[in-house]
């Protein structure tokens, strides 16, 4: 079994992720004011079933990338907050150290700066 996931093809339909208002505002860390101001200026797309919203999980994410005081609050009050406490452990995506080399520099001249550090070089 390859730890890679399978190509997406195209044609199939994407499964839509809908969240309620007050859903979306507890996850994006923002008032469901702010949620129902965006649904009002049609930056989010959204359905009403049984007479209440639901929003486009994607939009949201978009949304919430353009705006940046969406984008902090994100990052602070809402699901941002707990990234930092997921350990992650897979390496998959990591840079390999082997392939980072470190270049040496030979010492400044006069007229270079003295505090002239070692950068690595991506190969």
């Amino acid at each position: 079994m390859s730890p890679f996931p399978a190509k997406h093809d195209a044609s199939e339909p994407k499964e839509i992720i809908r969240l309620s208002v007050s859903e979306a505002a507890k996850l994006f860390g923002v008032s469901s004011l702010t949620v129902r101001r965006a649904i009002a200026t049609k930056e989010i797309t959204y359905a009403v079933v049984g007479g209440r919203y639901k929003i486009s999980f994607e939009s949201l994410v978009k949304w919430s990338q353009r705006h940046t005081t969406v984008r902090n609050k994100t990052a602070s009050r809402g699901i941002g907050q707990y990234v930092d406490k997921w350990k992650i452990k897979n390496t998959l995506f990591s840079p390999n150290p082997k392939i980072i080399k470190i270049e040496e520099k030979a010492e400044p001249k006069n007229d270079a700066a003295p505090d002239m550090v070692k950068k690595p070089k991506l190969n």
